[in-house]
């Protein structure tokens, strides 16, 4: 008739995660009924991360033969009690369980000075009556206040209260029940019983005058099951009524006795019960031969007056679908005035906040932890997470590791100052460079343009103009386009523009020897020489970045790993080894061009321009030996900053020592631009 207690096991776990309740005392009678409670739920704490502070076992009062034995019993569970870390208690026992526990605090406190301000939160179980005996109805209950109680579940009937209002001691003069009842509700003998100048019971006492510790007027549980029990057994033998008269044509004409039945023959009938009592509820058992019933949760208010208030705050169905079987409202319970209305903690420490993981202590319960930070890297984002972890990829921990925030985007963009400076400059270098064009194509007839290979003074400026151009394409966002033609781009126009220095380099030595009496060497100074030098040497650059782009050509990426804060958007460069292939090849000929040029460095003046693409080829090489450390050291935007400094500055150097002097005499001196000077003077 009442709900299988495994359902009440498992709602007091269900209220105890509700809370937050992990360090909770256990107070059981001394019984067998209290060693399999504690059995049962001790196991279910367990699974559940729930420790038990104190399991404490009440010995019943009669037991104790010596009052020193009481005494040490008595101030033990009042230390129990006193525990400042465990607020939450469960209490397993029966009717006497509160009488006996309120007793041990009111002889270790009699005038409630301690007691009143001992905040605890009592859970107590369906068997327990919050009932006191008449002695004790002077003692204090505020220690009970805003206790919770799992009750089996009832309903108000309308005549109940009728008919508690009627009962009289004299009902029934064979019951002594009532008598003895009535005598400690009241507090008052009987006539037959009393001595002279005694207060006697006169039988017309009301029970709704009864405090409600000694004497619930409201519908209990416990009062309800009974009273379900009857409905439910009296339809069963109406049942069987209805069924033997209908074959009593079978048993000849024996009258039925109904008080012949053994109750074993009831059981068909009560396992197909179903009727709705009084209060409009369907009572009717489960496969199981259980009543199909649920619990009540109630919040215990007291007052002043000694009386208390038993309010209904949620509810525990074990039919109900699931995330309805619990249910409470916590808005509606009133705590005890020690926790101030605040939720009370029942913790064996604090709480580790977000960005702190559980850390075991040695020789104490798994309830007990330390709390340390996280390692770096991880979060945590929750109260009491055994374990930190990692951000997805696309996130990076906060300051306080307590939560992920979203990587922003990074490149070198257009928009931001390093960008704008950059972009600016190399547009600067193009327009000086297509100044210097103009200027020597305006005076292509002058000495010293003609000197020295006109077409490949041209060559070399349009290259540096591609190469001042080509810097751009590191900028913005990395695409498709972008990233297939900006390495493979830069790699054959800053060929072209070194071969074209090798090729002049060739020249100059090639002039000087020619001049020698009886050279044969005038007859490779000649346009064919220098354009094959050109040639075959851009040639075998494209080949490279063709061999490049057809095996392993380069792509965007987004690299989540280099940078904690920010994902960089960057062109992955496919074969970092043909990488490598075409910067070796461009340094090789640069190294070619500067050894050929430091050779005639020391040639006559109008030869001189030895001296200038040497100078031209050491800040080159200074410029790409600095650039691998550089480059290799640096992540994200920076890393393409690198590389276009190493373009600008390395462009710019052939620029202004190889072709500043002779711009110099073209605009500023142009007296000395004529054979003769050029014979006689350095440039």
């Amino acid at each position: 008739m009442v709900p299988n207690e495994a359902h009440q096991y498992m709602a007091i776990i269900n209220l105890l995660q509700h809370f937050g309740w992990t360090w909770v005392g256990l107070f059981v009678t001394d019984d067998e009924g209290g060693e399999k409670f504690l059995q049962a739920l001790e196991q279910l704490l367990y699974q559940h991360g729930i420790c038990s502070a104190l399991t404490q076992r009440m010995e019943k009062i009669a037991r104790f033969d010596m009052l020193g034995e009481f005494f040490e019993i008595l101030n033990r569970y009042y230390v129990d009690l006193t525990n400042d870390k465990a607020n939450a208690f469960i209490v397993y026992g029966d009717s006497q369980t509160l009488t006996w526990l309120r007793f041990v605090i009111f002889l270790r406190d009699p005038e409630n000075k301690e007691s009143s301000t001992l905040g605890k939160v009592w859970i107590m179980t369906t068997q327990i009556d919050f009932v006191l005996m008449s002695f004790q109805k002077s003692w204090d209950l505020e220690l009970f206040q805003g206790a919770i109680s799992f009750t089996i579940h009832s309903k108000e009937l309308l005549e109940f209260s009728e008919f508690l209002q009627s009962i009289k001691p004299y009902w029934n003069p064979g019951d002594g029940f009532l008598k003895d009842f009535w005598e400690q509700a009241f507090d008052c003998p009987f006539p037959d019983l009393v001595m002279q100048d005694t207060e006697t019971c006169t039988g017309e006492e009301k029970l709704e005058g009864l405090p409600g510790h000694l004497f619930e007027v409201d519908m209990t549980g416990h009062s309800y099951s009974i009273y379900n029990a009857v409905f439910v057994v009296a339809h069963a033998l109406h049942a069987i009524y209805t069924y033997r008269s209908k074959h009593r044509a079978l048993a000849g004409d024996k009258r039925f006795e109904l008080q012949d039945l053994q109750p074993w023959q009831l059981h068909y009938f009560l396992q197909g019960i179903s009727f709705n009592n009084s209060a409009g509820e369907t009572m009717s058992f489960d496969e199981k031969r259980e009543m199909r019933s649920r619990f009540d949760i109630t919040n215990m208010i007291t007052f002043p007056n000694k009386s208390f208030f038993r309010m209904k705050v949620g509810c525990v169905d074990p039919d109900a679908l699931e995330g309805e079987a619990f249910i409470i409202h916590e808005d509606m319970i009133v705590w005890h005035r020690g926790f101030n209305q605040v939720i009370p903690l029942s913790l064996c420490n604090d709480h580790c906040h977000p960005g702190n993981q559980k850390k075991k202590k040695e020789g104490e319960k798994f309830c007990c932890y330390g709390c340390v930070p996280c390692p770096e890297g991880e979060i945590s984002n929750q109260d009491d997470m055994n374990d930190c972890f990692r951000c997805p990829k696309a996130q990076y921990p906060n300051k306080n590791k307590a939560a992920c925030i979203q990587k922003t985007m990074t490149f070198l963009s257009y928009e931001e100052p390093l960008g704008i400076s950059l972009a600016s400059i190399a547009l600067s270098f193009f327009l000086i460079t297509a100044l210097v064009l103009g200027i020597f194509i305006k005076y292509r007839e002058t000495p010293i343009v003609k000197a020295n290979n006109r077409d490949l003074t041209y060559s070399l400026l349009v290259s540096l103009l591609l190469c001042f151009l080509s810097s751009l394409l590191f900028l913005g966002e990395p695409s498709k386009v972008s990233c297939l033609l900006r390495q493979p781009m830069f790699g054959m126009i800053f060929s072209v523009a070194v071969s074209c220095v090798l090729a002049k380099t060739v020249t100059v030595v090639l002039a000087f020897l020619a001049t020698k009496p009886g050279s044969s060497m005038r007859k490779w100074i000649r346009k064919r020489l220098t354009n094959s030098i050109v040639f075959s040497c851009s040639l075998i650059q494209s080949t490279i970045c063709i061999v490049w782009l057809m095996a392993s050509p380069p792509f965007p990426e987004l690299d989540m790993h280099s940078l904690a804060e920010e994902i960089i958007v960057q062109c992955n460069e496919g074969s970092v080894t043909m990488f490598y292939c075409v910067l070796g090849y461009m340094f090789l000929l640069a190294i070619a061009s500067f050894v050929a040029a430091f050779a005639a460095r020391k040639l006559p003046d109008s030869f001189n321009e030895a001296k200038f693409i040497t100078f031209s080829m050491l800040l080159f090489c200074c410029v790409w030996l600095s650039f691998f450390p550089a480059y290799l050291s640096t992540r994200g935007k920076l890393m393409v900053a690198v590389e276009i400094f190493s373009i600008l500055s390395s462009s710019a150097g052939l620029l202004g020592c190889i072709f500043a002097p002779k711009y110099y005499i073209i605009i500023l001196r142009p007296e000395l631009n004529n054979r003769e000077q050029l014979i006689k003077k350095k440039y």
